[in-house]
């Protein structure tokens, strides 16, 4: 982690679990991972941002246990040093997430600091009209104001928040006169012709001690619980772990609603930046790149007498002919077909499917799954076998293990293992095979400089992750 504090610090908030755009993404990996509209992921966009180190300090990531490893393996991909990375214990909000930042950061300096809150999961241009917001929120508030950053409204969006400007301020910026809440088609029309109105983008800029102030002034009881999350915090690698006692009694609400709707320093900067919070598959349409009939197609896809449609697929060749504004998203395990302009609701499907024991799983995990060390990918699940295809990044292992419930056979397909099994360790090439039998220690290297590969065929009564008794663990699990 880099040691460095200066006076604006990002803060990017990265535990989300949105399953809006589902089948894609799922509690497991949501959309901040997921390379939705680039080459890179949202949260790697993101991090993008707030690169620059002359601007900007070290990142502080607000996240859940669950992704620390994806959070720690995607800045290190794209180069970005992070000053901390906080992992929430239980989901509570912004107020709760912002607030643990501001009083870790506190806790390393006693100089104030503006803080420039981010959302880990939306697309943002980052073109002249972003820096100069960026200028502008920068200046209102070291001035003293809470700044939300307002996006010109392009059209009458009923998904979106929106804020309506009021007296211009001296430091830049205007005071917010109105919060909207995401109103009917009519009320969004209304405000979009009448001028003076703005999406509410959910990213902000703050000083952090007036920050801290307000939450103690307006909402006390989110106060005192994170200030003590922070305060028994343990560090576990490179990761700070609030306290769970403590940070479960915060109440479980927004900060546009426990501050920004309370407080008389809450200020709009009108911000002409291109922004989505890629809420629905619409939304990842509209950022994509179109063809000449206005279709957006990712994956392995064939188009034919097809218009205004999006077309995604991580796996299968999709074709489509002779449909207009639909979206087809193809995943390994589920497809997603539905009128375009009503992706939205999305959500209502997946509400069903987690009701159901039997779907519950396809808005959880998917058939890959990425873990530390590589991951693996479900193949073939029978009653008392299962395959597995299995990968491992050069120079990483899994922890030493052993199963209650199965036994193993690996074959490697690609690079070189070292096995161990029991007291033994050998090297096993392409097309070589071991057997671990149930209840051997054992474990998985890729000491070569190419990815290894795996065929993993277990036999037993049970596959589930739980029988994983881990010995020793580098990434902290035993």
């Amino acid at each position: 982690m880099v040691d460095q504090l200066s006076k604006i610090v990002p803060v990017i908030m990265a535990g989300g679990r949105g399953t809006r755009l589902w089948p894609i993404s799922r509690s497991s990996r949501p959309k901040q991972f997921l390379a939705l509209a680039g080459r890179d992921s949202l949260f790697q966009e993101t991090l993008q941002r707030v690169a620059d180190s002359d601007q900007f300090a070290a990142p502080v990531i607000v996240t859940n246990e669950e992704y620390r490893f994806l959070v720690a393996e995607q800045a290190q991909e794209v180069g970005v040093e992070l000053g901390a990375i906080l992992l929430e214990p239980a989901a509570r909000n912004t107020t709760a997430a912002i607030l643990a930042a501001a009083l870790y950061l506190k806790d390393k300096t006693d100089d104030d600091q503006v803080l420039y809150v981010l959302a880990s999961d939306h697309k943002v241009t980052a073109d002249a009209g972003y820096t100069d917001a960026v200028v502008q929120a920068t200046a209102c508030a070291e001035a003293g104001e809470l700044v939300t950053f307002g996006i010109a409204p392009t059209e009458s969006a009923t998904g979106y928040g929106y804020i309506k400007q009021g007296e211009k301020l001296e430091s830049g910026g205007h005071r917010v006169a109105e919060f909207v809440e995401k109103p009917q088609l009519e009320r969004a029309q209304e405000m979009l012709d009448a001028g003076g109105y703005y999406w509410n983008s959910g990213t902000f800029m703050m000083p952090r001690d007036v920050f801290i102030a307000e939450c103690e002034r307006l909402a006390p009881e989110t106060s005192a619980a994170v200030g003590d999350a922070v305060a028994k915090a343990t560090a576990d690698l490179d990761f700070v772990r609030l306290d769970k006692q403590s940070f479960e009694q915060a109440p479980d609400i927004s900060v546009d609603y426990a501050i920004f709707e309370k407080t008389d320093r809450a200020a709009v900067v009108p911000s002409a930046f291109s922004w989505s919070d890629l809420g629905s598959w619409d939304a990842v349409w509209k950022v994509g790149d179109m063809d000449a009939g206005g279709n957006v197609a990712r994956g392995q896809v064939t188009l034919s007498e097809t218009e205004d449609s999006l077309v995604y697929s991580d796996s299968a060749h999709v074709a489509v002919h002779g449909l207009k504004n639909i979206a087809v998203v193809v995943s390994e395990d589920a497809v997603f077909v539905g009128d375009l302009n009503a992706t939205q609701r999305v959500g209502d499907i997946v509400k069903r499917l987690k009701s159901s024991e039997e779907t519950m799983a396809l808005t959880e995990t998917h058939k890959t799954s990425y873990r530390p060390w590589g991951g693996y990918s479900s193949l073939v699940l029978g009653e008392r076998f299962q395959v597995k295809r299995l990968f491992v990044k050069p120079g990483k292992q899994l922890s030493l293990q052993k199963h209650h419930h199965r036994s193993e056979h690996w074959v490697v397909v690609t690079g070189t293992a070292e096995v161990t099994v029991g007291d033994k360790v050998e090297l096993l090439g392409e097309n070589q095979s071991v057997y671990i039998p149930q209840g051997e220690v054992h474990r998985l290297a890729n000491p070569g400089k190419i990815m290894l590969e795996l065929i993993e065929v277990q036999t037993g009564s049970y596959f589930g992750e739980d029988d994983i008794i881990r010995l020793e663990d580098e990434f902290g699990r035993s």
